[in-house]
């Protein structure tokens, strides 16, 4: 079943209203989100926003979309200049790490590359004309020290994103760091005469020794992979100020043009109830939950499963449920690639219908992963009771597999499970001692066995029909 694109809608944060979604060319989307800072290792709030963006890209492109995607690698702003000096490793070198790192996390939680990923240290050229365009037309200005800062009066829809209302503004004061609050608003810097602390970190151009500031890096990216003006703006409610602010401010000054139509903004993530932080304890990075021997596709199912706009608590008992969760989706797909039962046509046809219609219903609604989620795990319970009953064929079954990859296209947890291999004689050996031992309703030792074949990649499962073994593919 197609969904139709005139029923696809999203919440945009500029109108603060749910609209329906037309990007500017017929089948394609061009769609930039906010990457990470590479001073240290992805977090999992930051993987909140990943993930979200990757649903919301999966999803374009099961409507039949392409998406032309740009995520930014910040490595160069505050936080990558100070830790990097404080480990006593050159900027290049301690941001390479850290990108290298960000890029084995997000192939570990499945998560769809973006077309292009650029770097701001590879990007100056682009921000130094921009600079100078806004110089010229009268938005920006050079301070005494001789960096360039961006006049925010000058601009009379700033405020528009965030809800600012330009009176309230401290006009004519300046900010010289990235991030500050709202109540800290005022000319922000486009770029940074250099200063000892930045060490050698500069560069020389027409605007003289120094740096960018980090709101114009993203302006000046997105454009040049994107054009001036694009459909799909992505990120943290933590960036819509001053962050994504400052971005409108700036290209929309340059370019006398709208500057994105659609943003798209993910709440913030609490870790046990309460905000993440070191000093809480309960600050975790990705690799941390791994090293906790817990499955990374359990921490995506986990982060996917609520909406995007809706505050998140990340628990540990959470993540025991995503992991259920993800092998009952597991188990499903094995089932199903064993099953040769009587045929039951009209019952999958129309299960199957239902379950297609609700996939597209929820997603198409501002991305509505409860709802999806609720009527996926129905349509696996429906089949469920048929396949106990020996219901399925194995014409139907290829059938519910088809729908199956195609909405695991989008959520991306299942993957492939492996049913043709050879046990070693040691499983068969196991295997068989499991049988006796759930004869003798010695369940302890039964399960135990069951472990101990997880350990090996190799899962069994009672059926009706008997006991079934798989290997997963990783």
């Amino acid at each position: 079943m197609k969904c139709s694109k005139k029923d696809l809608h999203f919440f945009n944060t500029l109108t603060r209203k749910k609209e329906r979604f037309t990007p500017l060319r017929n089948e394609e989307v061009h769609m930039y989100t906010c990457g990470p800072t590479v001073y240290d290792y992805a977090h999992i709030g930051n993987f909140r926003a990943f993930i979200f963006e990757d649903l919301l890209k999966r999803w374009l492109e099961y409507h039949g979309y392409k998406v032309l995607h740009v995520m930014n690698i910040t490595d160069i702003d505050d936080k990558t200049i100070k830790r990097s000096q404080e480990q006593k490793i050159p900027l290049k070198k301690f941001t390479d790490f850290y990108s290298k790192a960000f890029f084995e996390d997000i192939k570990v939680l499945n998560i769809k590359p973006a077309n292009y990923y650029p770097k701001a240290t590879e990007h100056i050229p682009e921000m130094v004309d921009l600079i100078k365009r806004l110089l010229t037309k009268g938005y920006a200005y050079k301070s005494k020290e001789k960096s360039v800062y961006y006049s925010i009066n000058k601009f009379k829809k700033y405020g528009k994103l965030s809800n600012l209302k330009i009176n309230n503004l401290r006009i004519g004061s300046r900010v010289k760091v990235d991030e500050y609050e709202k109540d800290q608003a005022q000319d922000f810097v486009l770029w940074k005469a250099w200063i000892p602390e930045d060490g050698d970190v500069f560069w020389e151009t027409l605007l003289g020794k120094g740096r960018p500031g980090w709101h114009i890096e993203c302006s000046a990216m997105s454009m040049k992979y994107l054009g001036q003006t694009f459909d799909i703006h992505c990120g943290g409610v933590d960036n819509m100020f001053p962050h994504h602010e400052n971005e409108i401010a700036q290209s929309e000054a340059s370019s006398d043009k709208n500057f994105v139509r659609y943003w798209l903004h993910n709440e913030h993530l609490l870790v046990e109830g309460r905000k993440m932080s070191k000093k809480y304890g309960n600050y975790y990075t990705l690799r941390d939950l791994i090293q906790k021997n817990i499955d990374p596709i359990a921490i995506r199912f986990l982060l996917l499963s609520t909406h995007y706009r809706a505050q998140f608590n990340f628990t540990f008992e959470g993540l025991e449920s995503a992991k259920k969760a993800v092998e009952r989706l597991r188990n499903f797909l094995r089932r199903l690639q064993e099953a040769d039962g009587q045929s039951c046509d009209e019952k999958v046809i129309e299960l199957i219908k239902v379950a297609e219609l609700n996939f597209c219903q929820a997603l198409d609604d501002d991305l509505n992963v409860s709802v999806m989620l609720a009527g996926l795990f129905d349509f696996v319970r429906e089949i469920n009771n048929l396949l106990d009953k020996n219901n399925v064929s194995k014409k139907e079954a290829k059938k519910i597999i088809e729908v199956l990859q195609r909405f695991d296209g989008v959520i991306g947890v299942i993957g492939e499970i492996d049913s043709n291999f050879s046990l070693s004689k040691k499983a068969e050996i196991l295997i068989k001692q499991r049988e006796e031992a759930r004869k003798n309703k010695n369940w302890e030792k039964s399960d135990e066995i069951r472990k101990k074949l997880k350990s090996m990649g190799i899962f069994v499962e009672d059926t009706p029909q008997g006991v079934k073994w798989y290997l997963k593919k990783n």
